[in-house]
């Protein structure tokens, strides 16, 4: 049995190695042959560097590695080229004047690689000359491939003085890429954020963003086919791989349905559903965007355009577009009107469903408890309709709400209700449009028990539920399953929630 690649972003590793590959080489050959300048932004393990290595030995001419590959019959491996690679992938860097040391570090490594001497001392200087000479030395265009260009400033994004220095580093370093154009055979820069071009790649117009591209929709992370035919041996179970595709798979930049990589080889070796990739990261950057937005949680039914989508920036940043260039959402659906593309995004998959919610209620909420129940101890009581426990459940959860967070209107109340009902890992919903109006917050369990909440804050728990039978919230569920209506006002001075229920 093949080994699982857990970790490993080296081609020539995994092809040399006895371990399980997903063959992403077609790729290779439709990037060489439909242009020479290329962005790519995904999420952390999704196998960026894996790609940029595989890019690298493909350039390099490597033919051992791509035997019974793509690429292996479809390539000219006669054709080699001399490669530099940056990755920024390393140690945090916390200034600038530690971006500029890192970067000089890298293209020293380059020239004593090719056996150049760099003479200039200006970080982004080295690097044209770097460039130059390997070419005049090789007589051949050299290919550049800078993996995880924004770390430095993704490490740095929530002190913004310190992000904004090192971006202009950062700046400098691949504005010189222009005006090497002669000398470079082709460009790869992958990354997580999509950056504002204006500020980052400013004048490196040929550089053609192929991140919401559908046909390169499938670079990084495992097809529904991929996953059986590569780790079909090792799949024990038509129900296993139900649980599979349930937690991890559901990303979608715009080809097929993705999974994450990370998780499923995590899956396989561990054999229990996990949190793998989420616990690997670090989402206090998009917590405390969140505190700074009043405590109003992403709005995921919102439609973004794919300018609002791509643009992230230390000056102004969405939170909701960066939990989509994060990972933590993923399109939904996509609308075009008025000669624009519009992208409704939700959590890719369960995993991120429970995870982050989960981990907002633990930075919000005192003494936060999801130990009961599998996940949360509220689930057992929506799927046997116990209302007492209901109230119950969520009545603690706002008396340990810390009184400053509390706003003054119903945004704050319904936002915390949102995040808790949805760290169930049940279908739920917020700001559902109807003909008559909007359903506050809709749950359904996998036993068909569907509720809907309209939420008040200081009025009547009765005029709550009057709304929602006056407008005939429910209707489209009445054939779905049991319906469950339930009114609820919040008495701000007692931090308590009244309830009046009503089953259909």
């Amino acid at each position: 049995m093949k080994r699982l690649p857990i970790g490993i972003s080296s081609f020539e590793k995994i092809r040399t190695g006895g371990y399980y590959y997903v063959d992403k080489t077609s790729f290779v050959k439709k990037l060489v042959e439909g242009g020479e300048y290329y962005f790519l932004s995904r999420p952390r393990r999704f196998g960026k560097s894996l790609f940029v290595d595989t890019l690298r030995c493909a350039f390099e001419g490597k033919k051992e590695l791509f035997e019974g590959l793509y690429l292996e019959k479809k390539w000219n491996w006669g054709e080699k080229y001399p490669v530099v690679r940056f990755s920024f992938d390393g140690g945090k860097v916390e200034n600038k004047e530690e971006m500029k040391r890192y970067i000089k570090s890298i293209i020293k490594f380059w020239s004593k690689n090719y056996e150049v001497e760099i003479e200039e001392e200006l970080y982004y200087s080295m690097l044209s000359e770097l460039i130059y000479k390997i070419n005049k030395k090789t007589g051949k265009k050299v290919v550049l491939l800078i993996d995880e260009y924004d770390k430095p400033i993704l490490d740095n994004i929530e002190k913004s003085g310190i992000a904004e220095e090192i971006r202009e580093v950062l700046k400098g370093f691949y504005q010189t890429i222009k005006g090497l154009d002669q000398y470079l055979r082709f460009v790869f820069i992958t990354g997580i954020s999509k950056f504002a071009k204006v500020s980052l790649f400013s004048g490196l117009n040929q550089l053609r963003d192929i991140s919401l591209s559908k046909e390169y929709g499938d670079i990084c992370g495992y097809t529904e086919r991929e996953l059986e035919e590569v780790f079909g041996e090792i799949i024990e179970s038509e129900k296993e791989l139900l649980e599979i595709r349930e937690w991890y798979n559901g990303y979608w930049w715009l080809g097929s349905k993705i999974y994450n990589p990370f998780d499923v080889l995590l899956y396989f070796q561990e054999r229990k559903k996990s949190s793998y990739w989420y616990e690997t990261g670090n989402p206090e950057v998009l917590i405390k965007l969140i505190r700074e937005k009043k405590y109003e949680m992403p709005n995921v039914e919102l439609m973004m355009s794919e300018e609002d989508l791509n643009r992230v920036d230390v000056e102004k940043i969405s939170i909701e577009a960066l939990m989509f260039q994060t990972g933590y959402l993923t399109i939904d659906k996509v609308k075009e009107e008025y000669d624009r593309n519009f992208y409704k995004l939700r959590y890719p998959n369960k995993e991120v469903q429970i995870s982050f919610n989960e981990n907002v209620l633990r930075e919000f909420v005192r003494e936060w408890r999801g130990e009961d129940s599998e996940i949360n101890p509220i689930r057992k009581a929506l799927e046997n309709v116990d209302l007492e426990e209901i109230e119950y459940m969520i009545n603690r959860l706002l008396e340990n709400i810390p009184y400053d967070l509390y706003g003054s209107d119903e945004k704050s109340i319904k936002s915390f209700l949102y995040v808790y009902l949805y760290s169930t890992g049940f279908e739920c919903n917020a700001e559902l449009h109807t003909k008559l109006g909007r359903i506050d917050i809709m749950v359904r369990t996998p036993n068909r028990k569907i509720y809907i909440f309209e939420v008040k804050v200081g009025k009547d728990e009765e005029k709550a539920i009057e709304q929602i039978r006056d407008r005939e919230y429910y209707g489209k569920y009445a054939l779905e399953g049991e319906v469950i209506i339930c009114g609820m006002n919040f008495d701000m001075k007692k931090r308590k929630m009244n309830y009046r229920w009503e089953k259909l």
